[in-house]
């Protein structure tokens, strides 16, 4: 195949969960341009709508839907709308995440309350999409994980900012690289591949001096990522360009891991 085919999309179903957030604009906006139809999905309709219409302004094919990663039945009632509305669902990108905790002396039912969303969430809807692309004989799962899926924090990057980085993050974004394992073997003799992508932070107006400086001291390339930064790995993982891969983390973080 010529090397734009293995990249092409057209025909395939994308679900990005989140889609309309930091990484999940650029994310839906990725698979969207690829050839996808993307349905952006996240407990704020109006949000995923916002980010559908302005692809579709540029002849592209989204729509936006609403569910709540916490409830397993909301999640089958978004598996069966969909499958009936566009037949299987051929790449899930897993992007949503609660944040719930902010600090390491939050009360446990903050801890909980993430768990719900970004532990048992997230394998409840892994596992309802990977039984219809089972089903299909195909498939890709994409879960997003981050830097804090591969090292422990440094709480020197926060120093002089009043932030920090909650205990759960990490809990949840290592265990979604173990999954990502885990799932990879049950999808693989199905034709179901699934990856992980761990991007280091991207730059908002919201990042402040010191941290921008303390953080970028630790990145190869000196900078934080910004909105393109995402956008080929996830359409590599998707498309047939990967069709030899399952089961990898691929860290996308400018060198700062290293």
């Amino acid at each position: 195949m010529h090397v734009r085919q293995l990249l092409d999309l057209s025909g395939q179903v994308a679900l990005v969960t989140g889609g309309y957030g930091l990484y999940g604009s650029p994310i839906s906006e990725a698979l969207a341009e690829a050839g996808a139809h993307v349905i952006i999905a996240s407990r704020s309709p109006f949000a995923c709508e916002a980010v559908a219409a302005d692809l579709r302004q540029r002849g592209l094919s989204a729509s936006a839907e609403s569910y709540d990663q916490g409830s397993e039945a909301s999640i089958l009632a978004l598996r069966d709308r969909l499958q009936a509305q566009h037949g299987t669902v051929t790449i899930l990108v897993n992007n949503s995440v609660s944040r719930t905790m902010r600090r390491y002396d939050d009360p446990l039912e903050a801890w909980e309350k993430s768990m719900e969303v970004n532990a048992t969430g997230l394998f409840a809807i892994s596992r309802a999409f990977m039984d219809g692309m089972i089903a299909a004989r195909g498939g890709s799962i994409i879960n997003i994980g981050s830097i804090q899926s591969v090292v422990a924090p440094d709480f020197t990057n926060y120093a002089g900012t009043g932030m920090s980085t909650p205990p759960d993050y990490h809990f949840t974004k290592h265990g979604m690289i173990g999954l990502t394992k885990y799932l990879a073997a049950w999808g693989g003799p199905h034709g179901v591949r699934v990856n992980a992508i761990s991007p280091g932070g991207l730059q908002t107006p919201d990042h402040q001096e010191p941290f921008i400086s303390q953080y970028n001291r630790r990145v190869f390339l000196g900078r934080m990522a910004v909105h393109d930064d995402i956008k080929g790995a996830v359409v590599y993982f998707a498309s047939a360009a990967s069709a030899y891969v399952t089961g990898q983390n691929l860290v996308i973080d400018g060198g700062y891991s290293v």
